[in-house]
């Protein structure tokens, strides 16, 4: 799909940007927006072509999200979930597979479940917890083996798309030996009970709510058909965890500049110096943090989980967290406090914005790596708290 991907999320920007308040205020899940991604064969993005899917790389997806973004970040940010489940399962090479213990059956199981992805089902992503946020080593939802397959009981929060999503994403810890942590794909249905419990400050149309657990599940569903790789995956493609962020944020800047363009020419204010040189910052800071994120891509396609390519991830990540909430708090200083009343674009950018440092790993986590290693540490293992 490649640039047709970031045509057709181009295309739909604004379709998204247009139902976009109405479920801000709502806190609703935007369904119709779900609808045009599926009918755009968007859900098979990261689906190999042999699976039926578009084979998109990693640089192709951050273009994507960086243009659906530019319509609703929560939009693109529930497909971000979706992408990353898809994705991280599409990059499991045969190389890879051996290396990890996979059998042929695990292989055969993940490939249904991407051909369903490419024929229109999308997964949500169930890890964070309340209490141990998204750290996979501090998980207390537990599984268990039982007849034909695995029993799995916890809760989980922050939960994208709850209620909506065809699967889940779970990540649990083994019953038997807390050290293991497995992920299944849990399909919709009995078992799973919404709570409703999002209502953020920003992006409020995710349905990020609470997903109680007490379900059994085929033995297939067991990701990789061996327990305990959650972690090992989590280094391997940290760019599923931590840079696939980056380019929504980037993309909700970016609708933030736009908005405030419209305004400001709106309103007349464009001839003031200092209300454009607001705007030219803004840009700048925005195509810088957008070139970071399209190296720690082009790296990411490159030599994935090279150590230089990791740095780049979790560059791309701080850079565009912190540069999406400084510019919307700017450019909403540039507008004026008629931008601040609800409803308006950059009031809902605004907070949108400011969630994107928020997310795992949030920015504080994102510089300490960085920082040790600049010291010349290894940051997937030093440092005050586990990464994971």
């Amino acid at each position: 799909m490649g640039e047709a991907g970031a045509a057709a999320a181009r295309r739909l920007a604004p379709r998204l940007a247009a139902r976009a308040a109405e479920h801000d205020q709502a806190g609703s899940f935007p369904a119709d927006d779900f609808a045009d991604l599926r009918a755009a064969g968007l859900f098979g993005l990261m689906v190999p072509a042999e699976l039926g899917g578009a084979g998109a790389t990693f640089a192709e997806y951050a273009a994507v999200a960086t243009e659906l973004a530019r319509g609703n970040g929560a939009t693109a940010l529930v497909f971000n979930m979706h992408a990353s489940v898809t994705g991280a399962l599409g990059a499991v090479t045969e190389e890879l597979a051996e290396a990890l213990g996979v059998p042929q059956e695990a292989l055969a199981a993940r490939d249904r479940l991407l051909r369903a992805a490419a024929d229109g089902a999308w997964y949500a992503v169930a890890m964070s917890e309340r209490g141990a946020g998204a750290r996979l080593s501090q998980l207390s939802t537990v599984y268990e083996p039982v007849d034909g397959g695995w029993r799995i009981k916890g809760s989980k929060t922050f939960c994208s798309g709850a209620g909506h999503a065809d699967g889940y994403l779970v990540a649990a810890r083994s019953a038997t030996d807390p050290s293991i942590v497995s992920q299944f794909l849990v399909p919709a249905g009995e078992g799973l009970t919404v709570e409703p419990t999002w209502d953020s400050l920003g992006m409020r149309a995710t349905a990020s709510h609470d997903l109680h657990l007490d379900v059994t599940v085929p033995a297939d569903r067991l990701l990789g058909g061996v327990e305990g790789l959650a972690l090992v995956v989590a280094q391997l493609m940290p760019h599923w965890l931590v840079a696939s962020y980056a380019a929504v944020y980037v993309g909700v800047a970016r609708a933030a500049i736009d908005a405030a363009a419209e305004h400001l020419n709106a309103r007349n204010l464009a001839g003031l110096p200092a209300v454009r040189a607001r705007l030219g910052r803004a840009d700048a800071a925005v195509a810088a943090a957008q070139l970071t994120v399209a190296e720690a891509a082009r790296r990411v396609d490159e030599a994935p989980g090279d150590a230089e390519t990791n740095r780049w991830v979790w560059r791309a990540k701080l850079l565009a967290g912190t540069t999406a909430a400084d510019v919307a708090a700017s450019v909403l200083e540039a507008a004026g406090t008629s931008a601040t009343r609800r409803g308006h674009p950059l009031e809902r950018l605004y907070r949108d914005a400011r969630c994107g440092s928020l997310h795992p790993a949030t920015s504080d986590v994102c510089a300490d790596w960085l920082g040790v290693a600049a010291l010349g540490g290894d940051p997937d293992r030093e440092g005050s708290a586990p990464r994971w």
